[in-house]
């Protein structure tokens, strides 16, 4: 399954259109993609409260790009499910390859 409509080149790094299901049972990130949205679907287990949802996503990527977490940045959508982030320190092509080796 090809993410590339979900992931795109930024001016400041590369741009990863997200949609966030918080709160869930388990972890998982990436968990899909959804090819009419055209975003990776990421599943939290912290609610949607206080950005503890969106600290988890930052640190959950980072953990799985193998970046800092400086290096994460939720650019639009902080109080929505979806969301774009952008990622610094890493190129189209390794971000676009490493999310589609992660998705089942």
């Amino acid at each position: 399954m090809s993410v590339k409509d979900a992931v795109r080149e930024g001016r400041d790094g590369v741009l990863i259109d997200i949609e966030v299901t918080p709160g869930t049972k388990t972890v998982k990130v990436p968990s899909g993609y959804n090819p009419w949205r055209k975003r990776i679907e990421v599943r939290l287990t912290r609610e949607a409260q206080k950005g503890k949802a969106n600290q988890q996503l930052i640190r959950e990527l980072s953990g799985i790009l193998g970046i800092k977490e400086n290096d994460v940045t939720i650019i639009s959508g902080h109080t929505a499910h979806k969301k774009t982030v952008c990622i610094r320190e890493m190129n189209l092509e390794q971000v676009n390859n490493l999310m589609e080796s992660l998705i089942d």
